[in-house]
C-alpha cells in the first residue's frame, strides 16, 4: 500500500504496526467490526418467542374448563420424510375430549393459522387455550400475535416430554392412525380428499364414541392406581357440565339430534376408499436383486435359477425326475 502510494505513515507508527501482534489488532478492530457486522445469536441459545411463551405440564391442567385444547401435527409422509407432504392439525379439548382434525397442505404457519380459524368456526364452545409442542410451525410470532390478538391463552410444552400432550397424542394414534394409516399422501388433491373423510369423522368420534377420563390417581410406593369417570361421548361430557353456556347446550343437542351413525360411519368407508385411490405412489424403481440375471428370474424351470422356497425346490425336484 506505501508502494502505490495508497497508505502514508510515519515512522512511528509504521514500527507499531509492524510489531502488532494478530490479538492486538482483533482488540482494536472490534468496535468496528460490531457496528459492521449484525451481532450473531450464541449457538444454543433460546429464541426471545420461546421464552416469551409460557409451559404448560400435564399436571398443571387440574381441570380446565371446555375450551382449553391440546394441538399437534400429525404427519402423513409414509416411510420417508423427504419433501413435501400433508399434515393433519388435531385438536383435543381437555374437559370434554372434543377433537376436531383439519388438514394442511403445506407446513407452514400462516397456513396454520388459516386453518385454526376455520376450526374455531366449527368448535362448539370458544377457544380459550393453546398448547402445542415446540414445533417451529407452532412457536413463532404468526401463532403468538394471533392468539395474543384473540385472547387465547398460548402455552408450550417441555421438550422432548410427550406426556405433557397425552390427550392429543392419544387421538393421534386413536382416530388418525387408525382412519388414515401408515401411507404418503401430497398435493392439493390428498388435503381435499382428507377434508372430505374428516367432516364424517369429527361428527361420528365427538358423538357417538364415549372416551374414558381420568378421575384420579394415587401413588403408594412403586404402585399406581387411577380411577376414572364412567365413559361418555364428548357430546354427554359438554351437556352435562355446568360451565357450558345454554347456548352451546343447545347448540349441541341439536347437532347430535340430526345425525345418523350408520350413514356417517358409510360416508367414512366411502371416503377412505376414495382415499386410497387417491394416495401418492411409489415413484422409484426397485433395484434388481445381486447375483440374479433377469433371465434367471423369468425362467423358473432352470435347475440353476430356481426360485426360493418350497416352489423351488419343487421345480428343482421335477427337473432332476
Amino acid at each position: 500500500m506505501e508502494r502505490h502510494g495508497h497508505l502514508a505513515l510515519t515512522a512511528e507508527v509504521r514500527t507499531s504496526l509492524l510489531w502488532m501482534s494478530a490479538a492486538t489488532i482483533d482488540r482494536g478492530l472490534r468496535p468496528q467490526r460490531e457496528q459492521c457486522s449484525p451481532k450473531r445469536r450464541r449457538a444454543g441459545a433460546i429464541s426471545t418467542i420461546r421464552r416469551s411463551i409460557p409451559v404448560r405440564t400435564f399436571s398443571d391442567w387440574r381441570d380446565p374448563p371446555p375450551g382449553y385444547v391440546e394441538a399437534d401435527l400429525f404427519a402423513h409422509s409414509g416411510p420417508v420424510t423427504r419433501g413435501s407432504f400433508v399434515q393433519t392439525l388435531v385438536i383435543t379439548d381437555i374437559a370434554s375430549g372434543w377433537t376436531e382434525l383439519a388438514p394442511l397442505v403445506v407446513r407452514e404457519q400462516t397456513v396454520l393459522v388459516d386453518v385454526l380459524r376455520e376450526v374455531r368456526r366449527r368448535l362448539p364452545f370458544p377457544l380459550l387455550g393453546f398448547d402445542t409442542d415446540n414445533d417451529t410451525v407452532f412457536i413463532n410470532e404468526t401463532v403468538r400475535d394471533y392468539c395474543a390478538t384473540e385472547k387465547i391463552e398460548f402455552t408450550r410444552c417441555r421438550p422432548y416430554r410427550k406426556n405433557d400432550q397425552a390427550h392429543v397424542e392419544q387421538k393421534n394414534g386413536d382416530i388418525v392412525r387408525r382412519m388414515v394409516g401408515y401411507r404418503r399422501y401430497e398435493g392439493v388433491a390428498a388435503a381435499e380428499q382428507l377434508a372430505k373423510l374428516y367432516a364424517p369423522a369429527r361428527l361420528f368420534v365427538n358423538a357417538f364414541q364415549p372416551c374414558f377420563k381420568l378421575a384420579e390417581k394415587t401413588r403408594n410406593g412403586a404402585q399406581v392406581k387411577k380411577r376414572y369417570h364412567k365413559p361418555l361421548t364428548p357430546c354427554d361430557r359438554l351437556l352435562t357440565d355446568g360451565r357450558v353456556d345454554a347456548v352451546s347446550r343447545q347448540r349441541i343437542a341439536e347437532l347430535r339430534a340430526d345425525l345418523d351413525p350408520v350413514r356417517l360411519l358409510a360416508e367414512i368407508r366411502s371416503a377412505q376408499r376414495a382415499l386410497l385411490r387417491s394416495r401418492t405412489r411409489r415413484t422409484t424403481r426397485r433395484s434388481r436383486p445381486r447375483g440374479r440375471s433377469r433371465r434367471c428370474r423369468s425362467t423358473a424351470s432352470s435347475p440353476g435359477c430356481a426360485p426360493p422356497g418350497k416352489v423351488g425346490r419343487f421345480v428343482r425336484h421335477l427337473s432332476r425326475s
